[in-house]
């Protein structure tokens, strides 16, 4: 059995709804300059998200999101991912993460900025289309 303290409150909000609010064991998320990961009791943290796999472990079950930016931040044993996008790993179909990868490939990157987006692009379908993978 848990003890109350082991746990710390992990809300993942995006800009349509929370995604996920429960009490947590740990959590690993992408940060802009590597994984991060958060156990109870944490000293405060902002950080700004990058584009990968979210992990949320709870007394019972592992919860795995792919997150797409935003920002976490732990204050008072709760840590809120806000992020730009949550996608639930076992939702991303590998085929339609296949066909973004494509049409990312097929950007034009004719400038910096459009480089930039292209690039961007095929990060993001290349990490969904990993995790996809991963949970089948």
């Amino acid at each position: 059995i848990m003890d109350k303290s082991d746990t710390f409150q992990c809300s993942v909000i995006t800009p349509e709804r929370v995604v996920l609010d429960t009490p947590a064991t740990f959590v690993a998320f992408p940060a802009h300059d590597g994984e991060v990961g958060i156990l109870p009791h944490r000293a405060p943290l902002v950080y700004k998200l990058g584009i990968g796999q979210l992990r949320v472990e709870t007394a019972e079950d592992t919860h795995s999101y792919y997150i797409d930016g935003g920002f976490a931040q732990m204050v008072n044993n709760r840590l809120v991912i806000l992020a730009e996008q949550a996608k639930k790993v076992t939702e991303i179909q590998p085929a339609a993460a296949e066909k973004a990868l494509a049409e990312a490939r097929s950007m034009p990157g004719t400038d910096t900025k459009s480089q930039d987006a292209k690039e961007q692009a095929v990060r993001r379908a290349k990490t969904q289309l990993k995790l996809a993978r991963q949970s089948t």
